[in-house]
């Protein structure tokens, strides 16, 4: 009789141990409270203005630039003791679009509470980019005719971040401009391996203000995205030596440096 009692007794703490730790309950829709992130694209400590204001990289050469926009995808936030919430899938793919202030923000639902770190993936993970297309809706629609695409159909897959504008250090291309253009994607490769410039983005935000998600009231966390990394670091980027990186090997050299350009500002509460 003793032997069982004990065995009874250690039978739920032991299934208790071996619960996964550190994830969040299921919640309802109604349980979630409404959470921002507003990227704010800057070069340098400049505003980021498209077609006008002209700008030197690292190497001395001057810019400007006319298109800029990048796709942030697989939001994570997390509390100061590491419990984790990740935000549905479905509901977790944005495409941000400098010019287009409807596209400036990700708006996302989150359970109520203080969180002192996001997680988020620039560009479009392999999963969502390999499933039927009826699962890639929205900003996702190959077939969206979206203006400036962001779909290789000849490659079969996202461009995760695309950069164009002038540059004297440029050739001159077939419209007598000399314009410089940088369309990176590759998620690794469907049936055999590939380029993989997916880039995980995490942001400390216990030093500039947590994020107090709470339903009375929106949070919005106020992210720089500083466009001069991707020109000057960590490897400096001449126009000159490469006007136009597409899918290339060099072009996981501005992946690198794009992962770089995000920096947490503050925290409106």
């Amino acid at each position: 009789m003793r032997k069982f009692l004990i065995a009874a007794i250690a039978g739920p703490m032991f299934f208790a141990s071996c619960k996964k730790e550190g994830k969040e309950p299921e919640f309802n829709q109604d349980d979630l409270a409404p959470l921002s992130i507003e990227f704010d694209n800057i070069v340098g400590g400049t505003n980021l203005y498209l077609n006008s204001t002209t700008y030197t990289n690292a190497a001395g050469e001057d810019y400007s630039i006319s298109l800029l926009q990048y796709y942030v995808s697989n939001i994570k936030v997390y509390k100061a003791d590491g419990t984790e919430y990740v935000v549905p899938q479905d509901s977790s793919y944005f495409l941000i679009k400098e010019g287009d202030v409807a596209s400036g923000s990700a708006l996302v639902h989150v359970p109520e509470g203080d969180y002192s770190r996001l997680v988020f993936t620039l560009g479009v993970d392999s999963l969502r980019s390999t499933m039927d297309v009826d699962r890639r809706t929205g900003v996702l629609d190959p077939a969206s005719g979206m203006d400036e695409g962001m779909y290789w159909g000849w490659n079969s897959g996202y461009i995760f971040f695309k950069m164009e504008g002038l540059s004297a250090a440029a050739p001159v291309d077939g419209s007598g401009q000399h314009k410089f253009r940088y369309h990176i994607g590759g998620f690794g490769g469907y049936s055999a391996p590939t380029i993989n410039n997916i880039k995980e983005i995490s942001i400390d935000l216990s030093q500039a203000g947590v994020a107090k998600v709470r339903k009375e009231r929106k949070s919005n966390i106020h992210l720089m995205v500083d466009i001069a990394k991707v020109m000057n670091g960590p490897t400096t980027l001449s126009i000159a030596a490469n006007p136009t990186v597409m899918f290339s090997e060099f072009s996981a050299t501005i992946a690198a440096n794009y992962a770089t350009m995000f920096s947490h500002d503050h925290t409106e509460n």
